[in-house]
């Protein structure tokens, strides 16, 4: 267990709770919540334990209860009550915190408990819209602000891939029903974020299309075989990282050019990069979304 992460800096506190360092302090000060150890320069450090209360806390606290009750109560309490509110109300607050430990402790039977109890009382697109899609929007702030390494997102993100392939695997088994298009799923060169991509695929599975997924960094001219074989092709592609802002309107002119190949066909892209470019720039053939969802209701 050496790898764990067993102390946390009032930064990381505030980070993985959403309570203000300032706040944590005076819950410490005025009713004695936490113990935190001391450095020899005097900068605290906080045990898991009292992150998990922390988290617990934040829990009762978001859901109406006054501070100063929450800290008359024993400390066996706390996670009783937490138990209660999660199941009179959604587990949504409850499923990320434990996600995130689960990530800071490489924890995947954490993560497995946690997700198996969401799936029993909810559907896998509700799973992915309201507990994943929080959980990785945060991920990303947690790792710029160095709460966590890029290895707790790695082994985060991985695990959620893993419960997108099932799902879509489930789906697979049958024969496409939709035949008017062909939807062929990739990322361009130095793009490796394949997440939300993933994700596309198992919506456009379920709505019954043929989808050819290709995944991370391909290039435009190997796409350009696709037309041999298939008309009407949807491209659909993620840009997160690449192409780079400078680079983004000559990659979206080629692949204009491409598609001239075969006018029945269309690239769909979604992605922080696109939000850098001007409406204008974007060719007849491309359209531009600024959500799975938004691209999910054009479908």
């Amino acid at each position: 267990m050496n790898n764990v992460k067993k102390s946390f800096s009032i930064r990381d506190m505030e980070n993985l709770s959403g309570i203000k360092a300032h706040t944590i302090r005076i819950w410490e000060k005025r009713y004695n919540l936490f113990s935190p150890e001391r450095t020899s320069t005097n900068i605290r450090n906080y045990s898991i334990g009292s992150l998990q209360k922390l988290l617990n806390i934040t829990l009762l606290y978001n859901n109406g209860y006054k501070i100063s009750k929450i800290a008359k109560l024993d400390e066996s309490q706390i996670p009783v009550m937490v138990k209660e509110i999660v199941a009179q109300n959604s587990k949504k607050s409850h499923a990320l915190n434990a996600f995130k430990l689960a990530m800071l402790n490489f924890d995947q039977s954490l993560f497995q408990r946690t997700y198996s109890s969401l799936l029993a009382e909810r559907s896998f697109r509700d799973v992915f819209y309201e507990v994943f899609i929080p959980l990785l929007n945060e991920l990303g702030l947690l790792w710029q602000t160095d709460t966590i390494s890029p290895a707790h997102e790695h082994f985060i993100s991985n695990l959620i891939k893993q419960k997108i392939y099932i799902q879509t695997e489930k789906l697979q088994n049958g024969e496409p029903t939709k035949h008017d298009k062909v939807f062929v799923l990739f990322l361009p060169e130095n793009e490796i974020h394949d997440i939300g991509l993933l994700y596309i695929n198992y919506e456009i599975t379920l709505r019954g299309y043929k989808s050819i997924y290709l995944g991370q960094t391909m290039p435009m001219e190997n796409l350009a075989d696709l037309l041999k074989y298939y008309n009407n092709i949807h491209f659909v592609s993620y840009f997160t990282v690449a192409p780079t802002p400078n680079e983004l309107n000559d990659y979206l002119e080629r692949f204009s050019n491409l598609l001239e190949l075969a006018p029945d066909s269309k690239l769909y892209v979604l992605g922080h990069q696109i939000r850098h470019a001007a409406p204008d720039m974007f060719p007849e053939s491309v359209n531009a979304f600024n959500s799975i969802e938004q691209l999910l209701e054009f479908l």
